[in-house]
């Protein structure tokens, strides 16, 4: 039983709790992703790189918070648990030990277009039930979109 009403029905708050929390893990593990990458590129582009992987990082954990607390707003207890993000990420896992510039920057785009991806089916879920969390991830997916076409240019 939610602690906190919301004006929604059962079920569109059902939907838009489940894309919400999707998006939740997502933003957890990119910024996880991203900073993991971040202390392990090497090679002649290092700085610009490291640098632009701190932009995802601070850019994943500000959204992150947004999409929980627009979840809490509506009933929905947020789950950001490292548990629930290893099962439930979109995200490919990365490997350990140093990442070559040009394969950190890989990394990087095919984590950004599976957020991406996995983001517009949640735009789509929440049309009809919630246009005001469809309006947070529909920033949120641009804001991504950004930073994965800077990362493509990287790697051109």
């Amino acid at each position: 039983m939610p602690v906190v009403k919301s004006s929604l029905s059962e079920q569109d708050r059902k939907t838009v709790g489940d894309a919400l929390q999707g998006a939740l893990v997502d933003l957890v593990d990119l910024s996880l992703v991203a900073k993991q990458v971040h202390w392990t590129v090497v090679g002649p582009r290092f700085r610009s790189v490291h640098l632009q992987l701190d932009e995802v990082v601070a850019s994943a954990r500000v959204h992150a918070d947004a999409v929980a607390e627009r979840a809490s707003a509506l009933g929905v207890a947020p789950d950001g648990r490292a548990e629930t993000v290893a099962k439930t990420s979109g995200i490919d896992p990365v490997g350990g030990g140093w990442s070559k510039d040009t394969e950190a920057v890989q990394t990087l785009v095919s984590a950004l277009g599976a957020v991406i991806t996995r983001m517009r089916e949640r735009i789509r879920a929440t049309e009809e039930p919630d246009p005001v969390t469809q309006d947070l991830l529909i920033g949120l997916t641009g804001d991504l979109e950004k930073h994965h076409w800077m990362f493509q240019a990287e790697n051109a």
